[in-house]
């Protein structure tokens, strides 16, 4: 299953708490993906369909919330499900929105053991779903800090739920994802503050003090990734963003990416996203929210 698997470069900043997208659709057509985020995923009205998550495959009831961590391989696939009227609420939010040390208050221990079961998968019982269905599809109406307050007590109210069933029986993290090395994080850190402007391989492995071979080497067996797939990742993160938050066309989107030719984008977009920059603005005809 892993070879097929796509890393989504989702549309949050280091800026935001969260983003919240919301729509109604008649069949799930996204790819096996992974993401750097946690995901909550609430769904109404799509049963039938089938989900996978990790090495877990399983055909989903008329209601589910399932809450995913970081890197872990997911789906759901339209299957057997008839709906034409499947309505879903995404949230994702980055996996250090709570620090560590915080976590390890008493009062965020069920928050803290919950998003450690998260890295299989969860799948919250009914009672729980129900309960908290009304906040969730309403959590989009608030803004700023009330908002981030809303989403932490759902995600308290939902680590205190019982009958929560993890579903993977393996992480599946990979290797590759461990990367805390302070070079790579330094390289990381220059490619998405400067990610509008033409970066080179030499100016990265000379910020990594490194022969650029050398640099080249270590990057893809940190990371999995050569230097110019993880460069137009970023950048592809931050073009999404500009597809669903802005008015400017294609063009100009590739442009103010770093990407310096049109058709170059839209290649790399298609080879990444599955559809072109155009059909992908398209598919995001919902609500989306970044807090």
């Amino acid at each position: 299953m892993r070879h097929n698997l796509m890393r989504e470069v989702t549309p949050l900043t280091q800026s935001d708490c969260f983003t919240l997208f919301s729509r109604v659709k008649k069949e799930f057509n996204f790819p096996l993906h992974y993401h750097e985020e946690f995901e909550l995923n609430f769904i109404v009205n799509a049963a039938g369909a089938k989900r996978i998550v990790g090495d877990h495959i399983e055909v989903i009831e008329d209601l589910e919330l399932v809450l995913i961590g970081p890197n872990l391989g997911h789906a759901w696939f339209t299957h057997q499900c008839r709906s034409e009227e499947i309505r879903e609420v995404t949230i994702q939010f980055h996996k250090d929105l709570l620090e560590d040390r915080f976590l390890h208050k008493n009062q965020l221990s069920f928050i803290r053991q919950m998003l450690e079961n998260a890295q299989r998968g969860i799948l919250f019982s009914r009672e729980a779903t129900e309960r908290l269905r009304g906040r969730l599809q309403s959590l989009e109406q608030k803004t700023g800090f009330d908002s981030v307050l809303e989403l932490l007590s759902i995600l308290h109210d939902l680590s205190t739920s019982r009958n929560m069933r993890t579903l993977s029986d393996s992480t599946f993290n990979s290797e590759q994802f461990n990367y805390n090395s302070r070079r790579i994080e330094k390289v990381f850190e220059y490619m998405h503050a400067n990610y509008s402007q033409p970066i080179t391989l030499a100016e990265v492995a000379k910020l990594a003090s490194m022969p650029e071979v050398s640099f080249s080497r270590f990057i893809k067996k940190r990371t999995g990734s050569t230097f110019i797939d993880s460069l137009n990742e970023i950048r592809l993160g931050h073009a999404t963003r500009m597809l669903i938050d802005t008015t400017h066309n294609v063009a100009e989107v590739a442009y103010k990416c770093g990407f310096n030719n049109i058709s170059n984008f839209n290649r790399i977009f298609k080879k990444k996203k599955g559809c072109t920059p155009r059909e992908f603005r398209q598919s995001f005809s919902g609500t989306r929210i970044f807090i």
